[in-house]
């Protein structure tokens, strides 16, 4: 099997072991375009093994008109698409309903096709380069950010990412997408519209603003507040208006008062709960693991924290352990003498 692509230095042509890794190589960048396009982790790997599979196939036929990249680029497009024609979109408890009161009833848990789900840094945040560009693509996963992306329908998704956090030019967004340049810069005036009108704008990928530091310091209180399960101390570190949302649970709460209220009651169970750091879709999350009956701790939910200011303002605590802690290389129990693992898992 070879491949031709054009570069600086010519033709040049590839075996197929070289091509493997040519492929392999944009895994990390194509997987979060795809979970930026689709909202789900395991919905954008399985979107980037099929772009990766379509391309190894078609590779003989790759006669290098455009460059490997944007050949996958738009192989992944095709396929996000495909998914997304189905007419779903993922959001958060925030998107769905107002906001509920300590005494609601949790309800039952919904599909967890309905949600945004976290990802782990790496495998959507490619290391290495510039470090602007890290920045970029750590911000541009957060879930708030690609919450918002959902609003749109896919082919403004598409375009707004590939132009406004990729930073292609408009004739490469044109060329990829086979259409032409006003088509493309159309198409980004009315994704920036809707995202405007959604109350979102590609301007939500805002970095915290607090330095590492201070910011290190903030999670390290919640974790001990957590911990110990002290939830005067925990509300001291959110801000006022702070939101506990729990997918797959459509609900969610805001304020001191019913956080508190929610966490001293329907959460009552997490009291002596061990945390495990992790790094999730740009920010820095927690592995939580309730006390067992028996002895140990039992994986319970992950939570990705956001910060601004040098307070927590979400709090979001995925419920689907068994699904997710596998993903972020985490096993599902650990042992009663210990509260982390002998090494942090990596994010990916």
């Amino acid at each position: 099997m070879t491949v031709r692509e054009s570069s600086a230095s010519g033709t040049t042509v590839t075996g197929a072991d070289e091509v493997e890794r040519g492929l392999e190589q944009h895994r990390v960048e194509l997987t979060g375009y795809c979970y930026r396009m689709l909202g789900s982790a395991f919905e954008a790997e399985d979107a980037v093994q099929e772009t990766l599979v379509r391309a190894w196939r078609a590779a003989d036929r790759f006669e290098g008109r455009s460059s490997l990249r944007s050949w996958l680029y738009r192989i992944a497009t095709n396929v996000c698409m495909d998914s997304l024609n189905a007419g779903k979109r993922r959001a958060r408890p925030m998107d769905l309903s107002p906001a509920s009161h300590a005494d609601a009833v949790l309800p039952d848990p919904t599909s967890d096709g309905m949600w945004v789900e976290p990802a782990p840094d790496g495998r959507v945040v490619p290391e290495g380069g510039d470090p602007a560009d890290v920045v970029v693509s750590r911000e541009t996963v957060r879930l708030a950010f690609v919450a918002a992306l959902q609003h749109l329908p896919p082919r403004q998704r598409a375009v707004l990412i590939l132009r406004e956090v990729l930073a292609w030019k408009a004739s490469e967004t044109a060329e990829l997408l086979e259409t032409t340049v006003p088509s493309v810069n159309s198409a980004l005036q009315r994704a920036r519209a809707t995202l405007a009108e959604a109350g979102a704008s590609a301007d939500t990928a805002v970095r915290d603003t607090a330095l590492d530091e201070e910011r290190e310091a903030l999670l390290a209180r919640y974790v001990d507040a957590f911990e110990r399960y002290d939830l005067a101390s925990l509300t001291t570190l959110l801000h006022e208006d702070a939101v506990l949302n729990m997918p797959p649970y459509p609900m969610w709460v805001t304020g001191h008062a019913d956080i508190r209220d929610f966490m001293a009651t329907v959460g009552a169970g997490c009291a002596g709960s061990r945390m495990v750091p992790v790094a999730a879709s740009g920010q820095p999350g927690f592995a939580q693991y309730r006390p067992k009956p028996g002895g140990g701790f039992q994986a319970f939910a992950l939570q990705v924290i956001e910060t601004f200011g040098g307070r927590i303002s979400t709090m979001t605590s995925f419920h689907d352990a068994a699904r997710l802690f596998p993903l972020f290389g985490l096993p599902l129990e650990l042992p009663a003498e210990t509260g982390e693992l002998d090494e942090h898992p990596q994010s990916g």
